[in-house]
């Protein structure tokens, strides 16, 4: 039983770590709290309470697979660019590609929609040269 409680608190710890780098990524590409909060799918409240207190975050499979996905976005990034104006400029950039259509990156996660998270981030891995 013991060993059971320790791994719910690991995993609890893992995903309040992910939750606040996450956060902190968000905020340096230019969010608004509307924004996280249907990225990550959480209500108002939660959003205002886990900003205070990430350690406090109950989330979802669904929540922390969006976490793994946004926290994978940004390392991509981070291999594409050097300098930080485009590392964390580039979301909020209108991309001519067929999938974006002339939208931002941001924009087309803002939707809320899983799939714009996976499909952002294929795109996105694959100027790396990343093979999904």
């Amino acid at each position: 039983m013991q060993a059971v409680q320790l791994d719910r608190q690991s995993q609890r710890n893992v995903a309040a770590t992910g939750l606040k780098t996450v956060l902190a990524i968000l905020d340096k590409w230019q969010c608004t709290p509307e924004q996280i909060q249907r990225i990550l799918q959480i209500s108002k409240a939660a959003y205002y309470k886990y900003r205070n207190d990430p350690q406090c975050a109950s989330l979802t499979q669904d929540q922390i697979e969006r976490i793994s996905y946004l926290l994978n976005i940004h390392s991509c990034l981070r291999l594409l660019f050097d300098n930080p104006q485009n590392l964390y400029g580039f979301m909020a950039l209108p991309n001519h590609n067929p999938y974006f259509n002339g939208k931002s990156p941001l924009e087309v996660i803002s939707s809320g929609q899983f799939a714009a998270l996976y499909e952002t981030f294929k795109h996105i891995d694959a100027l790396r040269g990343g093979m999904w």
